[in-house]
């Protein structure tokens, strides 16, 4: 369904930064997805990622300032996903369990296309495992949920975006990120046992039982 907010150039933009990204997923994934993490992520390069997407090298620096930068649209899609559904079950449960309920359905493919995606995580986690510009782009992913999570909840518990709310959303991003890597390090697949959603429920139930922010 096309949103009505956004014009065919906004599209059409919108478009291009997300093939860009996955296109640099592919070839950081791929350096990474085998286990030799890092091993040949010097060897991308911004032309490479402009020449996989099929765009020229000015198009490329149009929208990403860093051949690591074009990885964080796809990063986030998972962090929007999480809010969405928090947004969607918090009114309906108390907030701790929509946390939960939330992390476990963000964290879970929900089809083919989300079970593809979870093999290019796991290769740019183990990338980024070893390679500092990638992991920058990674924890400055994970702050700017957490920075997004602190108007949700004050306005969720009636509190202000003060340090019990900055420390709810800190707990319940950090949750999320140890989860995630900790499954993207493992051979774990990505549902059951052990999963990024097995693991990302029992993290946030853990990092959240006694903040009193989410009473």
């Amino acid at each position: 369904m096309t949103d009505r907010g956004t014009t065919l150039t906004e599209r059409r933009r919108a478009a291009t930064q997300m093939e860009i990204a996955l296109a640099a997923a592919e070839l950081f994934a791929g350096s990474g997805a085998g286990g030799k993490a890092g091993a040949a992520s010097a060897d991308v390069t911004a032309e490479a990622v402009a020449r996989r997407a099929g765009v020229g090298l000015r198009t490329f620096y149009r929208y990403f300032r860093t051949k690591e930068d074009a990885i964080a649209p796809l990063l986030a899609q998972g962090a929007e996903r999480w809010l969405r559904l928090l947004a969607e079950t918090a009114r309906d449960q108390p907030l701790r369990d929509a946390l939960v309920s939330a992390a476990g359905q963000a964290l879970a493919p929900a089809d083919d296309e989300g079970r593809a995606s979870f093999t290019w995580t796991r290769g740019l986690l183990r990338a980024a495992h070893a390679d500092p510009a990638l992991r920058a782009v990674w924890l400055r992913v994970n702050h700017d949920t957490e920075e997004r999570l602190v108007p949700i909840l004050a306005d969720l518990t009636g509190r202000p975006a003060g340090f019990d709310t900055r420390l709810a959303a800190a707990a319940a991003s950090a949750a999320i990120r140890v989860a995630v890597e900790t499954w993207a390090l493992g051979d774990e697949p990505d549902s059951g046992p052990g999963s990024p959603a097995d693991l990302g429920v029992r993290a946030m139930r853990e990092l959240t039982a006694n903040l009193d922010a989410l009473a």
